[in-house]
């Protein structure tokens, strides 16, 4: 990371929000919501997975998705056409945890929720006043580098959530626009609106991705993992099929909006995902 000049930069370990970097090397400097601590950098940060098999994960796409297998991308979270996000499967979720999946079921990349402080990890224990936090996610590819950060500050109606590079710098946001109906968020560059993710049913577990012209250019489709898993577990699977090669910001918009749906709503009372 030599090419950077000093400053703060999303944590290649995952443990924290953000690392300060001095020019040269990491230091042991951390900020979590504007905390700053001191905590050395031991390792590459962990890549979670779910254990998913290929089969299953084709599965999702084929049947559940209803998505059929095409073209091929480059095998990471930019080029592949399909992305299939799984949560991965806890009975109590006190740090959310997701995997990418290409179309065919290898995996590319990874979610991993960073900034969670102990006291935090209790809250979500023993009550539901997480959903009044703030939370941040890294998309991170299998090796750990960070390639977005999703953050959704502290919520108490509507959610608004923010995307960052992977150097930190804000690419844009995804905001809700209403709580009544179905669903729908504005996707917001720098410069305002630049597309839009709507809900297709009430209770919001398909989306469909619009530009600024109104065409349509990705679909999100919520997968069944059977009543088990739905009855006694937290997770959520999502399918992203992105339509054709999209221009920035918009194409880091499409792809954070994969777990931003969970992210923002999944909390609500009404009783998403």
């Amino acid at each position: 990371m030599t090419e950077h000049a000093p400053d703060w930069y999303p944590d290649p370990g995952g443990k924290h929000e953000l690392r300060y970097y001095d020019g040269t090397q990491w230091t042991e400097n951390v900020s979590d919501h504007g905390r700053q601590s001191t905590d050395p950098l031991l390792s590459g940060g962990t890549v979670p997975t779910t254990g998913m098999t290929a089969e299953k994960i084709q599965s999702q796409v084929a049947d559940s998705a209803g998505v059929e297998s095409g073209a091929t991308g480059g095998g990471t979270i930019w080029d592949e056409p399909v992305l299939v996000v799984n949560q991965k499967a806890k009975l109590l979720e006190l740090n959310t945890e997701y995997a990418i999946y290409d179309q065919h079921g290898t995996q590319i990349g990874a979610i991993r929720q960073v900034g969670q402080s102990a006291l935090k990890k209790a809250a979500r224990l023993v009550s539901s006043l997480d959903q009044f936090m703030t939370h941040s996610l890294q998309l991170v590819d299998t090796h750990g580098v960070v390639q977005l950060t999703v953050t959704r500050p502290a919520k108490f109606a509507k959610s608004k959530v923010h995307v960052t590079d992977a150097t930190g710098n804000k690419i844009g946001s995804i905001l809700q626009k209403n709580m009544i109906g179905k669903i729908r968020f504005s996707l917001e560059g720098v410069n305002g609106e630049i597309g839009s993710l709507n809900g297709e049913n009430w209770r919001a577990w398909n989306f469909n991705l619009q530009d600024a012209q109104g065409n349509e250019v990705a679909r999100i489709t919520k997968t069944w993992e059977g009543l088990a898993k739905t009855m006694f577990t937290s997770a959520d699977n999502y399918v992203l099929q992105i339509h054709r090669p999209l221009e920035e910001p918009l194409r880091s918009l499409v792809i954070a909006s994969a777990v931003s749906v969970d992210l923002a709503l999944k909390q609500d009372s009404r009783g998403f995902g």
